[in-house]
């Protein structure tokens, strides 16, 4: 986990240095503050486009696929928070495997609900079509 992070990091401060010496060569007179404002800015805007619409192509199917694809992503950024504060604090061993275990038991159980929900529908609905 704690090489996955430093490779991450990596990148992201070539990126950063790339970035940096771009806007130095244009002779653009922006702040740290300034080229995270508008990198940022600019990211979040591609990622809402590119989310939005991926999203309303899937609320189409069916809106748990939706549910599903937003508590993935949330649960995404938990886990890599808890590995990360286990590194910060010594309260445990930071590793990918924990992570990736975490998101495969959120993925088991929600097999598991779905296949629940599926069958209490069912019998919901042949019992809706014998009242009937």
């Amino acid at each position: 986990m704690e090489t996955v992070l430093k490779a991450i990091a990596l990148i992201i401060n070539l990126l950063h240095e790339f970035i940096g010496q771009a806007v130095h060569i244009l002779g653009l007179n922006l702040t740290d503050k300034d080229l995270h404002f508008w990198l940022i800015g600019l990211l979040g805007i591609v990622i809402f486009i590119l989310t939005d619409q991926i999203f309303r192509h899937l609320s189409k199917l069916s809106i748990s696929i939706v549910s599903f694809a937003y508590t993935f992503t949330l649960l995404i950024v938990i886990v890599f928070a808890l590995e990360i504060e286990q590194r910060i604090t010594g309260g445990g061993i930071m590793e990918f495997a924990d992570a990736v275990a975490g998101l495969k038991g959120f993925i088991v159980l929600f097999f598991f609900y779905s296949i629940l929900k599926a069958i209490v529908r069912y019998f919901t609905n042949l019992l809706d079509k014998r009242s009937n």
